[in-house]
């Protein structure tokens, strides 16, 4: 019957429900979370903290690892010994922690992932800075609790004279939560507080003026600032850094000389991974990677072959290797026991607030170790003024107990005071001796007004702090390893960017630029044209686009993906330079290459996106289906076997569609015979094409306009939209071009009006640019005129149309007015070169 008086019901929700809560709450705070105030969890806090009272100090000599971690266990951390020596072996780690707060002897481990050896071979001892972490916490500064036994007193944070959560970072994962601060450049931080001192109002942007961003222990490149603002800015954000690589040039070849890898990335697992993707022919063009790191640094070198794009492979190895990782950052800290996100400035603010309290406390016990002593000084010059009848007093007196109640009561002393006189040796009576104590008094006297003055004003105390900041910072500030470079794919600010006409070129071989549209200046037809792109050996341009800087630019591959950039996103280069590879801006597969691009401004779901293919199909499917395109791609067709993209344009629903094909053929039906499609539809037969022949171009096309036919010689007219009768959709089409030797197949139709320009290029990468107005208009069958003069084995390989803008004077437009309102969609000049077509040599 007692024992079942002692069962005490329970509803088991409710208890598993709070004993969770209790241990998470044990993990957040005792053991996986730093202090916002001193940056460091319990475990390091004891192992800086035991050392010190070992008197391990940056002076003295090393001990064994065993000894402090046996200390630290049997004192404060009642946890394993693994989990001590794993901390302590961290903060010895030159490639694990900026400001090492361990000074290892022995062997630590390697960025290789090597573990440490086992603790009763490795010694240590306090770094120089860790004095700095421990600095005045004997005199008070911060609070003492029981250890987990009662038997000692641990700190329950260290005063910590400089910001060390920010300048060593810190990683945990508790329950339900995780923290991932990186370390930043002790004199950047530093500099921050003291803007913070100096203006209290100051902004995060006001801070990124010092802190630049993380400053990783093993450097790297940091590219863009959109990350580290947001991470400052909300406490979260996703910080992209790289390899720092080389490449140089060593007998004939080209090789990759890889010096510094992102944080926390393993070497010797990345090299496998190299080796593993180089063995499976994921990247093409390694022939030897090696690793020739020493005691001088690190380097890895990656040999390619003779023909390899050095700039290629080593953008495929940042695509596909840790060579280029992600550092995501959780500001996640402990204020006031609690776990917060915070920013930038609350980080800031929480360390300045801990200094005042740090140097307050450190005051008021400096304060009253001065006012004692003054006390004990005003009470010898008593005695001294009266040394006689002092001396007579302690004569007459019986016991020590009598002398000092006579001393109290006769010249109104203290206890402390009376026994300070009674302990005063006779050599204190000499004259010289004398002089001491009220010098010692007169100079006391100028302390306890200095340390008043100290508490009396928050100006004095702040500039204490910032007097002691300032010395840290001399004294073991460094320069910036990690390097911050402006990411080339992408921008932050947007809004800064003026819109500008701009023309974009691909070629055949993948080289993609951008420069002002205003480079080419309208010429006449039948010129020579400009030098618009260095072309090398077997490359020519192949596409062509007219747009804008803000723009969307689409991507659609061979294999039906498409892929969006800004348009600001793709480099801008001269006249004459060929470009940067479009590998290194979409993630493109072995064998996938561009097919068309578009230009797109805002995605409208009451548009769609009109797609042709070479195999005469066409598929529609709504735009705003195309919103989300994901930094890998998005299928945009379902292309059947040796199909591809010819043309993409925007419709509304109500368009009539035009296709032109290789042989000089045409045909125009309405767009609602095309029905609205998902993304991964195959779409219908748009044209029916005799043997041999494929389409060249899909248009959108409107009675009042023109199409213009141009021919891979140079040849080109334009003949009224009217002209070509309103088909079924399917059907063989009307001719609309005279193909002959002279003119060569057809390369491109566009739609036009007479204030429009064109832009054409050759396989030799001239380009040139006329006014549609020059070009005559005849009948369907008919070869036109010559737009372009083109050389034996030259060709017209691409074709963009300039819109007219009224609001301009004709001798400076180059508007980009949409052809369907919201859109600016010049599509991709078409890949329509006969493969039996021979380049000559210089091409």
């Amino acid at each position: 019957m007692d024992t079942i008086d002692k069962i005490i019901p329970v509803d088991i929700q409710h208890e598993m429900k709070k004993s969770y809560i209790d241990y998470a709450m044990s993990v957040i705070v005792g053991r996986a979370l730093p202090d916002v105030r001193d940056g460091l969890k319990p475990v390091h806090r004891r192992i800086l903290y035991s050392m010190n009272e070992l008197g391990i100090t940056y002076e003295k000599g090393y001990r064994k690892c065993a000894r402090i971690v046996g200390d630290v266990l049997g004192k404060y951390h009642p946890h394993g010994d693994s989990s001590v020596y794993d901390a302590l072996v961290r903060m010895a780690q030159d490639f694990s922690i900026r400001y090492m707060l361990v000074d290892g002897h022995g062997n630590f481990g390697s960025v290789d992932g090597d573990g440490a050896a086992a603790m009763r071979y490795t010694e240590a001892k306090m770094s120089k800075i860790t004095s700095q972490m421990l600095r005045d916490i004997n005199k008070n500064t911060v609070d003492f609790i029981p250890n987990f036994d009662g038997e000692e007193l641990e700190p329950v944070v260290l005063p910590a004279r400089f910001p060390a959560l920010l300048v060593n970072g810190s990683s945990g994962i508790a329950v339900g939560m995780a923290t991932n601060i990186p370390p930043h450049n002790l004199v950047e931080v530093i500099n921050a507080v003291i803007m913070l001192i100096d203006d209290p109002e100051a902004t995060v942007a006001d801070f990124m003026t010092h802190i630049k961003g993380p400053d990783f222990p093993t450097g790297g490149i940091i590219l863009g600032k959109s990350g580290i603002r947001s991470a400052y800015e909300t406490g979260r954000g996703r910080i992209l850094v790289r390899s720092k690589a080389e490449i140089e040039e060593h007998n004939g070849r080209n090789r990759i000389i890889v010096s510094e890898i992102p944080y926390m990335v393993n070497k010797a697992n990345l090299i496998e991974n190299i080796a593993n993707l180089v063995k499976d022919k994921k990247i093409d063009g390694i022939s030897d990677l090696r690793d020739e790191s020493d005691r001088d640094g690190m380097r890895i070198v990656i040999e390619l072959k003779r023909d390899a794009n050095a700039n290629v492979v080593l953008n495929r190895l940042y695509k596909h290797t840790k060579m280029q990782d992600t550092f995501g950052v959780i500001m996640l800290a402990l204020v006031n026991n609690e776990p917060k996100v915070l920013n930038l400035k609350e980080i800031l603010v929480n360390y300045l607030n801990h200094q005042k309290d740090v140097v307050t406390r450190r005051t008021i016990f400096e304060l009253d170790k001065a006012n004692a002593r003054a006390h004990i000084l005003e009470g010898l010059r008593i005695a001294l003024d009266h040394i006689d009848e002092v001396i007579t007093l302690i004569r007459g007196s019986k016991t020590g107990q009598e002398a000092k109640d006579g001393l109290m009561s006769k010249f109104n002393l203290t206890e402390k005071q009376a026994q300070a006189i009674l302990d005063l040796r006779l050599q204190r009576l000499t004259g010289l001796e004398r002089d001491k104590i009220e010098d010692e008094y007169s100079e006391l006297m100028k302390t306890i007004a200095y340390l008043q003055s100290i508490l009396n004003s928050e100006e004095v105390l702040l500039g204490i702090i910032k007097d002691e900041l300032v010395e840290v910072k001399a004294k073991y500030g460094d320069e910036r390893r990690t390097q911050i470079e402006k990411n080339p794919y992408s921008f932050e600010d947007e809004d800064l960017i003026d819109d500008d006409e701009i023309v974009i070129t691909l070629t055949h071989g993948g080289y993609v630029k951008r420069l002002p549209a205003d480079t080419y200046n309208a010429q006449r037809r039948g010129g020579r044209g400009i030098q618009g792109v260095a072309a090398k050996e077997d490359d020519f341009v192949e596409h062509i686009l007219v747009t804008k800087t803000l723009q969307n630019i689409i991507f659609f591959s061979n294999k039906g993906k498409a892929y969006k950039l800004k348009a600001y996103e793709i480099p801008e280069a001269g006249r004459t330079a060929k470009g940067m590879n479009i590998v290194n801006l979409l993630p493109l597969e072995a064998g996938e290459n561009i097919q068309a691009v578009m230009s797109i401004k805002t995605f409208d779901s009451d548009n769609y996106l009109m797609m042709g293919t070479k195999s005469g199909m066409v598929k529609k499917t709504s735009l705003d289906k195309f919103e989300n395109i994901r930094k890998n791609g998005l299928n945009a067709i379902n292309l059947k076997e040796d199909d591809e993209i010819v043309g993409v344009r925007i419709t509304k629903g109500d368009d009539e569609v035009l296709f032109v094909t290789k042989d000089g053929y045409s045909i125009r039906f309405r767009e609602e015979e095309v029905r609205n499609m998902g993304r991964t539809t195959t779409g219908v037969k748009a044209i029916t094409l005799r043997e041999g022949d494929f389409a060249v171009s899909m248009v959108i096309a409107k009675e009042e306009e023109e199409l213009l036919v141009v021919s891979e010689k140079g040849f080109g007219k334009r003949t009224a939209i009217a002209n070509y009768t309103l088909q079924r959709r399917g059907g063989k089409g009307l001719k609309t071009y005279k193909i002959t030797e002279k003119t060569g197949s057809v390369v491109s139709g566009r739609v036009v009006k007479d204030l429009d320009e064109m832009m054409l290029i050759n396989s030799d990468g001239i380009v040139i640019r006329i006014n549609v107005s020059d070009i005559s208009t005849t009948g369907r069958n008919a070869m036109g005129v010559t737009l372009m003069k083109t050389g034996e084995d030259v060709n017209i390989v691409a074709v963009a149309k300039i819109n007219y803008n009224s609001e301009k004077p004709q001798d400076e437009q180059l508007s980009l007015e949409a052809v369907n309102e919201e859109s600016e969609n010049l599509e991709s000049a078409v890949e329509a070169l006969d493969t039996d077509l021979e380049k000559n040599d210089d091409i």
